[in-house]
């Protein structure tokens, strides 16, 4: 048993920092190819029938201005259509009603869709949307999105190569400064939407359309299969099948489209349950396909960490369980310690992840090493936190349990004086999981006291994470229940 429990511990160690290699080589491709000019598009006449698809679920307190927002795109009125894709079982439809009657004299082209049954969710209702709309090129804006009124004619132009299915811009945020937790989301995201899709993009690998802040070539989208129900990232579902269709993607980091992140921990576990899992459910889905596709070796080893990406969440959860009887063996077996202190491993792992981090926190900040030093060591000891919670998703979506699509709440925060306390959309309780936590929490500080104890101090810093990490999400999972 103390053999098995070394070796799985030491397989789990191994993949954190095969992960952590793969995030390096991507920032490798970011920062070489940051270098290289890049390609002005001008073809101003290029402007085709477009549909813009809002896909909205009780969304009352942000949907006035999102279409406030796509309303005042700036583009031809006779070839923009707009499609409010509305599921909603609230007050929601009818303040969609009364706004499209208020916007009756500005001669757009709005269409409100509503569906009772709301089978396929979110992918439902794109699907449904699709079969209807006169675009040739479909738009997609998540509720809690504000494009900018020349987002259209800033990433339309891009089509002219016909081989173009999806053109992918960056997020940011209207309130990264509101909270902790929504400096820690954006200091992530901000990671992803630099170096992962930049880098991807541009080496030619397979990378995603983020759901929202796109466009879609509808030829594409019904070439690749369409909208699928059966993941709950139907946007990496789909983005894979129209890739090894031969489609190509464009993504452009310089335009950008804000939105809102979640401000309470409810909503982010929500938020990374669903992407956790939806990414497994993919990869459960589709690597058989990309393995024997006619792809490059190396290609489908970046393919692999990206739609197992979430995978790591498994491997750090399991490593930091174990890592308190791994204590006991190394003291047991002295002759054995060598093994265990191959877990230095996760040190360089964790080099290579700070200067993923590191790269993308300059792009975007005016005192880049403050924001750095201050941000990403709780980013990694939040993360650490979720792991349990993204690891039981993970799970689930690798074993094929189905789930229903459950949406992230917002709540139009976008000033430090906003409030989500008194609104609907939240039901704070506490969940087996979040008890979990708690005993975590209590166990790595266990494990902090049982390395002095040892005097074996390898792990100390990895159980002090682990403490902060499962105390910082249980905290922040009780607290909506004080505001109740």
């Amino acid at each position: 048993m103390e053999m098995l429990v070394t070796i799985v511990y030491l397989i789990c160690m191994l993949y954190i920092f095969l992960f952590s290699i793969s995030q390096l080589y991507l920032t490798w491709v970011y920062v070489r190819t940051k270098r290289d000019p890049q390609i002005q598009l001008t073809n101003a006449d290029f402007d085709p029938p477009i549909t813009v698809q809002l896909p909205i679920f009780n969304e009352k307190y942000v949907v006035e201005r999102l279409i406030d927002a796509v309303t005042g795109l700036d583009y031809p009125k006779d070839k923009l259509e707009i499609q409010i894709l509305d599921d909603s079982t609230d007050e929601t439809s009818q303040i969609i009603l009364n706004k499209i009657a208020s916007l009756r004299p500005l001669g757009l082209n709005i269409k409100f869709i509503h569906r009772e049954d709301r089978s396929g969710f979110k992918a439902g209702a794109l699907e449904y949307g699709l079969k209807l709309a006169t675009g040739e090129f479909i738009a997609i804006f998540d509720a809690d999105f504000l494009p900018a009124p020349d987002f259209l004619k800033n990433t339309i132009k891009h089509f002219s190569d016909p081989d173009i299915g999806v053109v992918q811009t960056r997020w940011t945020h209207l309130n990264s400064e509101y909270s902790l937790l929504t400096k820690l989301q954006a200091f992530a995201l901000d990671a992803h939407f630099s170096i992962e899709q930049s880098a991807r993009n541009s080496v030619g690998s397979f990378m995603n359309f983020n759901g929202t802040g796109g466009i879609w070539r509808k030829e594409c989208i019904e070439n690749s299969g369409g909208w699928a129900f059966d993941t709950l990232t139907e946007d990496l579902d789909l983005s894979y099948r129209a890739q090894l269709k031969g489609w190509k993607f464009k993504y452009l980091q310089d335009i950008t489209t804000p939105a809102e992140l979640p401000v309470v921990m409810q909503a982010v576990k929500s938020q990374q349950f669903r992407w956790s899992k939806g990414a497994a459910e993919t990869a459960r889905k589709l690597f058989g396909t990309v393995l024997h596709s006619n792809m490059s070796p190396g290609k489908k080893i970046l393919a692999f960490f990206h739609l197992f990406n979430s995978s790591i969440f498994v491997s750090v959860f399991i490593a930091a369980l174990l890592s308190v009887p791994v204590l006991y063996i190394k003291d047991r077996h002295p002759e054995a310690g060598w093994l265990v202190n191959l877990s230095v491993i996760f040190f360089i792992g964790f080099l290579s992840i700070s200067l993923f981090y590191w790269v993308a926190t300059k792009q975007f900040n005016n005192n880049p090493w403050r924001v750095f030093l201050i941000r990403f060591p709780g980013f990694l000891i939040v993360s650490m936190g979720l792991s349990l919670h993204n690891g039981i998703a993970v799970i689930e979506g690798l074993l094929g349990i189905k789930t229903p699509f459950v949406r992230t709440p917002k709540f139009d925060i976008r000033k430090q004086e906003d409030t989500w306390r008194g609104k609907v959309y939240l039901r704070p309780s506490i969940t087996l999981v979040t008890i979990l936590e708690g005993l975590l929490t209590i166990y790595f500080l266990f494990a902090i006291g049982a390395g002095i104890y040892l005097s074996d101090f390898i792990l100390i810093a990895f159980h002090v994470m682990l403490t902060m990490g499962f105390g910082t999400v249980f905290y922040f999972s009780l607290k909506p229940l004080t505001h109740a």
